[in-house]
């Protein structure tokens, strides 16, 4: 039996942030995560998510050392949209013993029991906004910014847990020159259609940023909204996600679809910063860690295409696949390596068609699993 723990101290809290970066110290794939970023997502007081939910962190021992961890959490705001009683768990890591993952668990869902919740779904981070899912095909390579990433035994111990799948993600892939040219053609022709309905295609306005980022939320929460598991993000919350994307993003690679005046869809896309991050040790900026960031930061040639959407009343007219084109031709411009679509509900047909007839190929999957309790 392992010694299961509530975080419930600034030690704890290190030693929770930390347990990934030695459970995988010899994984080439695993990019770990800032400490300070952790750290602060994880305090109530500074990160918006405390001040409508909350969370019990809980550590598992063997001795004195640590063999894994995870995150009960309540989603108030997630429940109160979507009428449920659902609890989610995040963070999730363990070593490859089922016993241990099935005390994680356990403590876990008596958490979550106490506080009335009838079923445990994740792994979500803290919701389907944040870092969320199970990586369950494609162990090839580092994740991308933002996207999760575990060894492939993490499915088989949730499974012999009792979860099943809720639901798949996708994530597709493009190479330098491998796009489909014919399609950024028809993408450009579908920008002169567009505007003969007044609706224009143009680049974030970065002097203007803060405005920009008010109406993007309307259309993020607008678009996203019939989505599974989607919550809409807080005022505070998107600031908090705005303020950490303005430090990367490259405005050449966000655009907005207006109308009049009116945004009806947005395409943000990142450098992939994981190629940087993955030289920071234990996710330390100090004292070279800043250092390696910073210069790793000037040879990123990837991309992420991370957020695509189009509000109701505005899709079936091309602007997703005219959007998904001219960022693979601003890619192709700065030449970039590659680009990575994520992630993309696997029955979104067309978001995904949109990504496939400019040959994006499929080439990693995620899942969002579930279990009553």
């Amino acid at each position: 039996m392992r010694n299961i723990v509530a975080v419930n101290d600034k030690k704890k809290l290190a030693a929770f942030i930390d347990f990934p970066h030695d459970l995988h110290k010899n994984d080439p794939n695993y990019v770990p995560e800032l400490f300070i970023a952790q750290s602060d997502m994880l305090t109530p007081g500074k990160h918006p998510f405390h001040e409508h939910s909350t969370l019990q962190c809980f550590l598992a021992y063997e001795g004195d050392k640590v063999v894994g961890r995870i995150a009960a959490i309540q989603n108030n705001n997630h429940n109160k949209k979507n009428n449920t009683t659902e609890g989610h768990f995040g963070f999730f890591d363990c070593i490859n013993d089922q016993e241990t993952a099935d005390q994680l668990i356990e403590v876990a869902t008596k958490w979550l029991k106490e506080r009335n919740m009838t079923s445990m779904v994740g792994p979500l981070n803290f919701s389907t906004n944040d870092i969320c899912a199970l990586l369950i095909e494609g162990f090839d390579g580092p994740p991308v910014a933002m996207m999760p990433y575990n060894p492939p035994y993490y499915l088989q111990l949730l499974e012999n847990a009792g979860f099943a799948k809720k639901v798949d993600l996708r994530a597709y892939k493009f190479l330098a020159g491998a796009y489909n040219d014919r399609s950024l053609k028809l993408a450009e022709a579908i920008q002169e259609r567009l505007k003969r309905n007044n609706i224009i295609i143009r680049k974030i306005n970065m002097k203007d940023f803060w405005n920009e980022v008010v109406k993007v939320r309307e259309v993020y929460n607008a678009a996203w909204d019939h989505n599974t598991g989607f919550v809409p993000a807080t005022d505070k919350e998107f600031h908090y996600l705005a303020k950490d994307l303005k430090m990367i993003v490259d405005p050449d690679f966000v655009y907005i679809a207006e109308q009049e005046g009116k945004m009806v869809a947005i395409s943000l896309s990142v450098p992939d910063l994981n190629q940087a991050l993955i030289k920071v040790k234990r996710g330390r900026l100090f004292p070279w860690g800043l250092i390696k960031l910073l210069w790793y930061k000037r040879k990123i040639k990837g991309l992420r295409i991370m957020a695509l959407g189009v509000m109701d009343g505005y899709r079936k007219m091309g602007i997703e696949a005219c959007l998904y084109g001219l960022t693979i031709k601003t890619f192709q411009e700065k030449k970039f390596e590659y680009a990575e679509a994520s992630w993309t509900l696997e029955h979104n047909t067309m978001v995904n068609s949109a990504i496939e007839q400019i040959n994006g190929k499929l080439y990693r999957k995620y899942r969002i699993l579930e279990k009553s309790i």
